[in-house]
């Protein structure tokens, strides 16, 4: 019984060892981190933002970025190893050492005569003729008897002397650090304790399992329902127009899922009154055009008027109810815009393309809803090329000031951006009637818009030129600068309640075929992440060209360097066409902000085939064509593709491509900024 009470009471120590081992090590770290972390705002500074309070660091923000799973597990495993220190120490019995000198208080090596006066002394305060008390009774059997006769008695005292236990040599005890409880099992209480057991660690994270994988099973990785994905993919077109693709996005499964209430019935009637010109209806037959809008589907109804809520900043007129949906609403729209995207450049066609016009139009979308800008702001107007899109971003702009600065002959948002500091200045406080508070705030968000440029080369890596038949690399640097320095930031959003990191989007496409050839997500949040990406793919690159390891190394450490002065590689290999020349397009559009698109023209030169073998084969290893989700591509031909830029853009024929079959080859580049990724061909 005193050794299962032993081992009971060494349990706690044995579990506060155990916790101690990784815990205290990764508090350390995380410390560290936290404390080593620089802290610089990298979201807009101008009042509006700030004003919106999306980036106050209230006392209920800070905790809610705080209570992570990761934090509020550290925080939680330290209550329990203080809990088990404080019980540690509030143990009743102690685990000791025999110790007969220290029992009867006497000294080492004490004589015969002190040992029976100690003893005496003790017998009157714990002797049971004495004291009445339980306890004071067994303190005096087991260690003051015990004691007085492993000093008095030759042969204990010579046991204790050589082998420290008045019982003489004793085997060696196992004892394992486990609970009284679990010592003492036998009969029934055994069953129930095996079946608990059972219960918890194998039935329980088992039915935790399937419950997870069960709904996990209803969304991608992206967090999108797979009913989402299939209507996008059914409903996606390669002529869709930008106007066209909000009908797609709505018909998301995640807000067919918004529940539909009587009481909504006014406040989006009222809504539809406000936002009536920007749902495209038809104005000559009004009265029917609004009847067969509101005998869609309630959910689809309710979406698309919160949506154009978003658009035209009309969240103020919502009542508190539709408030909460309206957030709901632009809390998925991200996820459901990137994957809407991924829709427009899946590869459909039999030579594994993607299509461009939907594409442009997605990121159109995805553009306005951040910014809170309408559709049709995008068209020209006023003298504006690009429209008055661009302008409506930035703090205090309305659709009045862009027409004041439009009396000054300032014709386009480059033009706007390309003027000096005094001269915005005075156009904004003397044209515009701004303030100089006013006129700061947009010097601010004008220095949080990003600047692309782009350095793209294509080749037939270890040969010269390009063939028939030939896998031909695209390797493209992507460099963002901005005026305040920052790299990866937050764009100026006040109008967004959430927060959303600034993507690019890079399409190598065929503007004249609406084939997008070559597609990739681009961030410039994660400097790490696009370091360790960029020495892979060039040590690869190297490699497969025979460079020796100096070589390496220098291309690695230059490459490096690249990222850390705000560049990313965007590198992808494809099969290169028929003999001929190509005019091909590299799009970077940003899905956050209007007016920061980039285009890049490539003409391509593919000579006819005259190295021994071709290379066709290889293509199926790449993994650029999709055999099984070719559409009726009869349709398709059908289709006209006379404009794949933005519906609101104007074409320029001298730019149309003269082959529409193009890939890539020896390329001349050609840069040219674009106010939006809805300008035409320039």
């Amino acid at each position: 019984m005193v050794a299962s009470e032993e081992n009971s009471a060494l349990f706690p120590i044995f579990v506060l060892t155990v916790m101690s081992l990784p815990l205290v090590p990764y508090t350390v770290f995380k410390l560290f981190h936290a404390f080593s972390k620089e802290k610089k705002n990298i979201h807009c500074q101008c009042s509006v933002c700030l004003s919106s309070g999306k980036y106050r660091q209230s006392i209920f923000k800070r905790i809610s970025n705080f209570s992570t799973g990761s934090n509020l597990t550290l925080v939680l495993l330290w209550i329990v190893m203080m809990v088990l220190v404080y019980y540690i120490k509030q143990i009743n019995h102690e685990i000791q050492v025999f110790e007969p000198f220290s029992i009867l208080g006497l000294e080492p090596r004490a004589s015969d005569s002190d040992i029976k006066k100690a003893y005496r002394r003790l017998s009157i305060q714990y002797h049971p003729d004495k004291n009445p008390d339980p306890e004071a009774h067994s303190y005096f059997v087991e260690y003051i008897s015990k004691a007085y006769q492993a000093l008095t008695d030759p042969v204990s005292r010579e046991n204790f002397e050589k082998y420290g236990h008045p019982d003489g040599r004793k085997g060696i005890e196992m004892s394992v650090a486990l609970p009284l409880f679990l010592l003492n099992i036998d009969g029934a209480s055994g069953g129930i304790l095996l079946l608990g057991i059972v219960g918890v660690c194998i039935l329980l994270p088992l039915v935790m399992a399937v419950i997870y994988l069960s709904r996990s099973s209803k969304y991608t990785g992206n967090y999108v329902r797979h009913q989402t994905l299939s209507a996008y993919y059914y409903f996606m077109k390669p002529s869709l127009a930008p106007s066209k693709v909000m009908e797609v996005f709505t018909t998301a499964a995640e807000y067919m899922d918004i529940p539909v209430r009587r009481s909504d019935d006014e406040p989006l009637q009222r809504l539809f009154l406000l936002v009536r010109s920007e749902l495209n209806l038809d104005h000559k037959n009004i009265r029917q055009e609004q009847a067969k809008f509101w005998k869609q589907h309630p959910a689809l109804v309710k979406t698309i008027l919160l949506v154009q809520a978003q658009l035209n900043r009309e969240s103020a007129a919502l009542s508190p109810v539709l408030l909460g949906d309206f957030k709901r609403v632009l809390e998925c729209s991200p996820r459901l815009l990137e994957e809407l995207m991924k829709m427009a450049i899946l590869p459909r066609t039999s030579q594994g393309y993607g299509w461009l016009r939907p594409a442009i139009g997605v990121v159109e979308l995805s553009q306005n809803f951040i910014q809170a800008v309408p559709l049709s702001a995008r068209k020209t107007s006023g003298g504006f090329s690009e429209g008055i899109a661009p302008f409506l971003q930035l703090p205090h702009f309305s659709e009045a000031i862009v027409k004041k600065i439009t009396r000054k002959k300032v014709r386009s948002f480059q033009e706007f951006q390309d003027l000096t500091l005094q001269e915005r200045a005075e156009l904004l406080t003397q044209v515009a009637g701004f303030s100089a508070a006013e006129s700061q705030d947009v010097e601010m968000a004008l220095e949080m818009m990003p600047s692309i440029m782009i350095d793209i080369k294509c080749e037939t890596e270890g040969e010269e030129g390009i063939q028939e038949g030939d896998i031909v690399t695209m390797r493209a640097w992507i460099t963002l600068r901005r005026g305040n320095g920052l790299v990866g930031a937050l764009p100026h959003a006040p109008y967004f309640p959430f927060h959303k990191e600034e993507n690019f989007w890079l399409l190598l496409a065929d503007a004249v075929s609406n084939d997008v050839w070559l597609s990739q997500r681009v961030s410039f949040m994660d400097e790490g992440a696009a370091i360790t990406a960029a020495t892979k793919a060039i040590q690869l690159s190297k490699e497969g060209l025979g460079s020796s390891l100096k070589e390496i190394n220098a291309a690695v450490k230059e490459a490096v360097e690249k990222v850390r002065n705000g560049s990313r590689l965007v590198m992808g290999k494809f099969q290169a066409p028929a003999e001929g020349n190509y005019n091909l397009t590299s799009y970077c559009l940003c899905d956050s902000w209007i007016g920061c698109d980039k285009k890049t023209t490539l003409k391509v030169k593919v000579l006819k085939q005259s190295r021994a073998g071709t290379r066709a084969g290889d293509l199926a290893g790449e993994g650029l064509t999709v055999e099984d989700k070719i559409e009726d591509e009869e349709d398709e031909e059908e289709e006209g593709f006379d404009d794949y830029e933005s519906e609101y853009s104007e074409d320029d024929e001298d730019d149309r491509g003269t082959n529409t079959n193009g890939v890539v080859g020896n390329v001349n580049v050609h840069e040219e900024h674009t106010g939006s990724s809805s300008d035409g061909e320039e």
